[in-house]
């Protein structure tokens, strides 16, 4: 191996060190990687369809958001086993291309406004919000 060889390839060694811890390359899989959002929304009322129509308005309202891939606006299904939970009224589940879309998302404003003008329906809502598991 040359000096002149060895030096670009101490170089580019380098380089790709960097290239591996820096803030960068964490920046880099946010962009790449999959966010799912859910949401289960509770009615203060479940038992009013009143509510529960003016909600599902608000979820089809949301869905207009341009940077979600997918959206599923879902009910309880008729399951019957005991790790299903099914005491909600909503559930909301969108797809983002990555963490960076689903930021956008939330401060969007569709998001504001659907916050603003149906919250007083829900007396809770819970949200899982998961990514793919890091490869080892």
């Amino acid at each position: 191996m040359t000096k002149k060889s060895r030096r670009q390839f101490l170089q580019n060694a380098g380089i790709a060190t960097l290239a591996a811890v820096s803030p960068l390359a964490a920046e880099s899989e946010r962009v790449k990687e999959l966010f799912i959002h859910h949401v289960l929304f509770y009615l203060k009322d479940p038992n009013n369809a009143q509510d529960e129509a003016k909600l599902l308005e608000g979820l089809h309202k949301l869905a207009k958001v341009p940077n979600i891939a997918y959206v599923h606006i879902g009910k309880p299904a008729e399951t019957s086993r005991p790790v299903i939970v099914r005491d909600y009224t909503f559930s909301w589940m969108c797809f983002f291309k990555n963490i960076i879309e689903e930021e956008i998302y939330q401060t969007h404003p569709i998001h504001l406004d659907f916050i603003k003008d149906y919250s007083g329906l829900w007396e809770k809502v819970v949200v899982y919000d998961s990514v793919g598991p890091k490869k080892v």
